[in-house]
């Protein structure tokens, strides 16, 4: 028994961390593809890109590791089918549930773990992944000069080259236009040559052999006003841009720590509390605000302290309000109807997000488990499913994973989409895919532990033909 049990897991463990690693690479791919424009051409450093894709990573294993468990499981049992594994198995007096245990305890190990994953170690790597991804995607292209192009990246410059050395410093035939005047009026710079250095914060431009065009404005008196255009050269100049913007600056992680992302359960339960008194701090104020204005009042003689009960009224309401005081009354209706549906439409938007905010909250929560059941469900469909099928490798086992696996993502992001909107119960919109495929997972257990040929077209051949011979007879 020990030694059927060792076969079979290091059978399954093999196949788990290759397909666990190939869906990783790939999803990684994927997010590098989505994200390449903010990427290329802000000359950030080999270990900055590392950096983002490691965070990356945490937040893919939702997705990889039931994946690789359903695929692994299929292969491994599918491997043992087909080589007449399972048959010795079985033929020694192990079923196929006592066959599967030891693999089941594994991935109890696996769900478990990757619960504590989610509640401690996926919020930090989310919290570093969207401060990182957010300084940048807020970071400027590297300041590049190019020959023949008009270069504004700087705030108030515009910089043309006609040509650039072998060197990559040295410049030929410079124009600057400087806008950073306070009259609104550009100042000109050309230069035959110049040589260009920068550190972290300036860039440097050394220029030779040039002319500097400023016009400024004057009067001859109060009625006749003109413009001064005045010529400088110089043989040698420096000139200094500010070139600090385009350097990457780290952004203070506790201004992303409250993110529903990036919360623990604990730090979920304290938000969604927080999140609910405020929703019903908006509701009694509503209440408190606009109930005052459908309170029934008794017309009476007189002055008086009495409070009269409120009573039912039939018929037209006008016709309860004496005669010299309708006119007022329709007034002060009017007036009142305005002033409830701008209170109304002040506390609508606040209310709307706070709903939506609580959604996210339970969503999350609920999410820190879905993981782990996803992963005994995926399992109680692959092993069955690898015994049934008895094919190995990467070909038909790959293509049973990946169906059974888009019919539950599909079926998890469509009740996860009707939950955001209101249209499911939050527990119903995480636990749905996985309560519709539970049987499945049951019943292509059964089918394996019965050996049945579940895939069988002479099977299912025979049984529509006999199907169709019976109805004959009925008739």
């Amino acid at each position: 028994m020990k030694k059927i049990h060792l076969l079979l897991i290091k059978a399954f463990i093999r196949p788990f961390f290759v397909t666990f690693f190939i869906v990783m690479f790939i999803l990684l791919m994927l997010f590098l593809f989505k994200y390449v424009d903010d990427l290329i051409g802000k000359g950030f450093e080999w270990y900055v890109i590392l950096e983002l894709m490691y965070y990356a990573s945490a937040a893919n294993v939702s997705m990889a590791l039931p994946l690789s468990i359903l695929l692994s499981s299929i292969m491994t049992f599918g491997t043992l089918g087909e080589n007449y594994e399972l048959v010795a198995i079985k033929s020694a007096g192990v079923s196929l549930q006592k066959a599967m245990t030891p693999l089941l305890v594994l991935i109890v190990g696996i769900a478990i773990s990757s619960f504590l994953f989610s509640d401690y170690i996926l919020p930090k790597a989310n919290l570093k992944f969207g401060s990182l991804l957010w300084d940048i995607t807020n970071k400027k292209l590297s300041f590049l000069i190019k020959p023949g192009v008009f270069n504004s990246s700087i705030p108030g410059y515009a910089i043309r080259v006609d040509k650039k050395g072998d060197d990559g410093t040295s410049l030929y035939n410079v124009i600057i236009y400087d806008h950073t005047s306070t009259n609104g009026i550009a100042k000109v710079i050309l230069a035959k040559e110049g040589k260009m250095s920068s550190n972290d914060q300036y860039l440097f431009l050394k220029l030779k052999d040039g002319v500097r065009y400023e016009e400024s404005g004057g009067r001859d008196n109060y009625s006749n006003p003109r413009q001064e255009l005045t010529r400088m050269r110089f043989s040698e100049t420096d000139q200094k841009f500010d070139i600090s913007s385009f350097k990457m600056v780290r952004t203070d992680e506790q201004d992303f720590r409250n993110n529903t992302a990036m919360l623990n359960l604990k730090g979920l339960r304290k938000k969604g509390d927080s999140l609910r008194k405020d929703l019903d701090s908006i509701n009694k104020f509503a209440a408190v605000n606009i109930g005052s204005y459908y309170k029934q009042n008794n017309y009476t003689k007189g002055y008086t302290r009495e409070r009269t009960a409120a009573r039912p009224i039939k018929g037209d309401l006008l016709k309860e309000i004496p005669k010299a005081q309708r006119l007022m009354a329709l007034q002060a209706a009017e007036d009142n109807a305005g002033t409830i549906l701008q209170t109304v439409a002040s506390r609508t938007g606040d209310y709307d997000d706070k709903t939506r905010s609580i959604i996210r909250v339970d969503l999350e929560y609920q999410r820190k488990f879905t993981l782990a059941a996803s992963c005994l469900l995926l399992f109680f469909i692959g092993a069955p499913l690898g015994a049934i099928i008895r094919k190995g490798g990467l070909g038909l086992p790959v293509v049973m994973a990946i169906v059974f696996f888009l019919l539950y993502h599909i079926i998890a992001t469509v009740a996860e989409k009707s939950a955001t909107t209101g249209s499911l119960r939050s527990f119903f919109g995480m636990w749905l895919a996985i309560f519709l495929l539970s049987p499945l997972g049951a019943f292509l257990t059964y089918k394996a532990t019965v050996d049945s040929a579940l895939f069988d077209v002479e099977y299912f051949r025979q049984f529509f033909v006999n199907l169709f011979k019976r109805k004959r007879k009925s008739l």
